[in-house]
């Protein structure tokens, strides 16, 4: 499970080209997501009517699918894509410590995506950069720019991809993928990418009603075959199929680093150790549910499961339920914490999609020895927002949620959510509220097409210790560009 989800910051890209995902997308998936397991960094849907938070990939995100056509006449070099993605990101942040968190940085990426030569290999590489325009040496801690508010530049990616046959492909090299404790994580100036290789694929459990009136190019046909007709429209996703992916990852390059180390390492252990993942999602129409499993020896082994369902009340009401839990726990010589742990938490959701609005309810509960963790990702939870995660150990926590499209301005958008907490367990922690507000201006047409620009505001509450609120503002734009 390799896969895809939140891509460039401020948005989340559901999407799947090219440069997404490579053959891989279960979740495992790539970097800049997609099936493929190759990722791109693609410009995302719009934050307000979507209440996955920067950063998390859903597991049905993971599984995105971009199915690779078997053109006979393919032309690689024509068929060659290069990105460029411009990003100016300023954060300041006041923690609890009292400590200020500060810089203002410039970079983003450039990568390059060829065709597949002989109908079958595929290659791609991205550099990523990011430089300071304002960064206090005595405010460092942003993870914009890397540790001393120095700048970095970087090949984060250099890949292959095998299309085996159609619908399976195997990503062998440096790439970023989106699972849910696997992914790019893509909130600050670049995002994780990893070293690996990673199998996906998707087998259809039946064909949909539309099959049968529809050409190898999609070209409708008649009903008796006989002669072509009239175009028809994307056949309805009437089909159960199940997505599936299997990889090993053995390095990731942080998002404010330059070099790679072993995914173990970077968990915390002192051990060149690396991370087994596999899992499945199964669809049919609204209906989903899929697992993913994360085994990285004598370090951790995470196991995550989730669930979407939709329901129609009427032609513009319809109710998204989602479930999901998250089972985490040492593993062999216990190198991680020197001892046995386990964490666990579970979550619903409930979506409402209301015209151009969306109106969301959430609640999240976790118990273990230790907190949830999440060392390559942001974390998947429905209770994680800007800010917090809100899954340490006994932590229970609400969401309240509500977002708007305004209809008058192409591409503005803003949500309100305020997230409340319960205790935790561990001595010395205390009970949190996080309250986020976020504006957001995309067009999605005309000559600015490809520009962002996101504002984000959060204030947590700490019922206890010595500072009572932690601020967080962050003012991001971005400019894509494709040929």
């Amino acid at each position: 499970m390799l896969g895809s989800v939140e891509t460039t910051v401020g948005q989340q890209e559901k999407d799947i080209d090219v440069w997404i995902a490579g053959p891989s997308d279960l979740s495992l998936a790539v970097t800049q997501v997609a099936p493929d397991l190759t990722v791109t960094q693609v410009a995302p849907e719009d934050s307000a009517l979507t209440s996955v938070e920067q950063g998390q990939t859903p597991l049905v995100d993971s599984f995105d699918f971009r199915q690779w056509r078997l053109e006979k006449r393919r032309q690689a070099l024509k068929d060659t894509k290069f990105e460029f993605n411009l990003r100016s990101f300023y954060f300041d942040r006041s923690d609890f410590s009292g400590a200020e968190k500060q810089a203002w940085a410039i970079g983003g990426w450039l990568g390059v995506k060829t065709g597949y030569f002989l109908d079958h290999v595929a290659f791609g590489a991205t550099v990523y950069t990011s430089n300071p325009i304002y960064a206090p040496d005595d405010r460092d801690g942003t993870t914009l720019l890397a540790p001393g508010q120095n700048g970095y530049t970087v090949l984060g990616e250099f890949y292959t991809e095998l299309r085996i046959v159609e619908d399976v492909g195997i990503t062998v090299g440096a790439k970023g993928y989106d699972t849910p404790f696997i992914n790019r994580n893509d909130t600050r100036m670049t995002p994780n990418t990893f070293e690996a290789i990673v199998l996906q694929g998707r087998t259809k459990l039946g064909p949909s009603s539309s099959d049968a009136t529809m050409t190898d190019d999609g070209v409708g046909l008649s009903k008796d075959g006989k002669e072509v007709a009239v175009p028809t429209p994307t056949p309805a996703q009437d089909v159960a199929s199940i997505k599936y992916g299997l990889g090993y990852f053995y390095a990731i390059k942080e998002r404010n680093d330059s070099e790679f180390v072993s995914m173990a390492q970077d968990a915390g252990a002192d051990v060149q150790h690396g991370v087994w993942s596999a899992g499945a999602l199964f669809e049919k129409g609204k209906f989903s549910i899929g697992a993913i499993e994360y085994y990285c020896d004598d370090v951790i082994n995470i196991a995550y499961a989730e669930s979407k369902l939709e329901v129609r009340l009427a032609d513009d009401w319809k109710l998204k339920f989602y479930g999901q839990y998250v089972d985490q726990g040492s593993v062999g010589d216990n190198l991680l914490q020197g001892h046995s742990f386990s964490g666990h938490q579970f979550g619903l959701k409930i979506d409402l999609p209301v015209r151009n609005a969306l109106f969301t309810a959430a609640f999240t509960q976790a118990w273990g020895t230790a907190n949830l963790q999440n060392p390559w990702s942001g974390y998947p939870g429905y209770t994680s927002v800007q800010v917090q995660d809100f899954n340490r150990a006994g932590e229970g926590a609400f969401l309240l949620r509500a977002g708007y499209d305004f209809p008058w301005v192409d591409g503005l958008s803003a949500y309100a959510l305020a997230v409340f907490g319960t205790d935790p367990d561990l001595t010395g922690q205390f009970r949190q509220n996080e309250f986020d507000f976020n504006l957001q201006w995309g067009p999605k047409k005309g000559v600015l097409e490809g520009l962002s620009v996101r504002l984000r505001y959060a204030v947590v509450q700490q019922f206890g210790g010595d500072v009572h609120n932690l601020t967080d503002f962050r003012a991001i734009c971005n400019y894509v560009i494709k040929f």
